[in-house]
């Protein structure tokens, strides 16, 4: 059977599949602490692990592990990792339409330092194997709907300006979300409209999750500024030097309040990226 079920909507079915299984690969995440609601069902799971991902710090938790954060996209090693197995000639249509839009969307359609000249030669191999480029984009960049848009207006009016530390921060409630109608995936994006602002080097957005009861943090910079160490040591979060994630317990505005008082320790890196 060929189908994809998803853990948040079909949890039972989810947890049976991964129970029976003696194989289970992990993409494009290199913790258990990354998963939420799926980190007990993993970590009970007598499966072997096979760990494919390009964040730092991994865990230790796969017996196989193929982590290189030098990579641009995890899919650009899924395709590494077919080759090394002989199994190119696996790769169809939908195969390649799959890679090709995680390496697009995960290098920042091919615009980040990560993009290899290996990395357009496998974009070029899987626009042999039938995936279609303008296609592909238009379907992923192209098709927002009208609330998605002024969720965006929303997001940037709220865009808050710290020069002295050549940062940015902006902020959605949940009370905004709710207004624009928000649905998973909306928000993608959205902090990387602060760094296109001349000198700034570090750009963060804070999501509140009142649900959950939890704010969701998502975090860019250029140059050698390091969010993934940022992340780490007060967001409870990682991921890479240049984008990383978070999150925080405390309220919106406190969470804020926070994170403006850690700046002037980080000025001189700031200053120096």
């Amino acid at each position: 059977e060929q189908s994809i079920v998803k853990f948040d909507h079909q949890k039972q079915k989810a947890t049976e599949i991964l129970t029976e299984a003696h194989y289970v690969f992990t993409v494009d995440f290199n913790s258990f602490s990354r998963i939420e609601e799926m980190k007990p069902v993993l970590e009970s799971c007598p499966a072997t692990f096979v760990m494919i991902d390009h964040h730092q710090q991994p865990d230790s938790y796969a017996r196989f592990m193929y982590s290189d954060t030098s990579m641009s996209s995890t899919c650009e090693m899924v395709f590494n990792f077919l080759e090394e197995w002989q199994a190119l000639a696996s790769i169809d249509e939908n195969i390649a339409t799959c890679l090709y839009t995680g390496i697009m969307t995960d290098t920042g359609s091919f615009r980040f330092p990560s993009t290899t000249s290996t990395t357009h030669r496998v974009i070029a191999t899987l626009m042999d194997k039938g995936a279609q480029n303008a296609g592909i984009h238009n379907q992923v960049y192209d098709t927002n709907s009208i609330n998605k848009l002024q969720l965006l207006g929303c997001a940037l009016s709220n865009l808050v300006f710290l020069e002295n530390f050549r940062t940015v921060f902006i902020t959605l409630s949940s009370r905004e979300l709710e207004k624009y109608q928000f649905k998973k995936g909306d928000t993608e994006g959205f902090v990387n409209y602060g760094l296109s602002l001349k000198n700034i080097v570090f750009s963060v957005i804070f999501i509140e999750n009142a649900e959950e009861g939890y704010i969701k943090i998502s975090l860019r910079s250029k140059g050698n500024f390091d969010v993934n160490e940022f992340a780490r040591k007060h967001f409870n979060g990682g991921g890479h030097i240049n984008a990383a994630g978070g999150r925080s317990d405390l309220p919106l505005e406190k969470t804020t309040n926070y994170f403006k008082s850690i700046l002037p320790e980080y000025v001189t890196k700031l200053h120096n990226s």
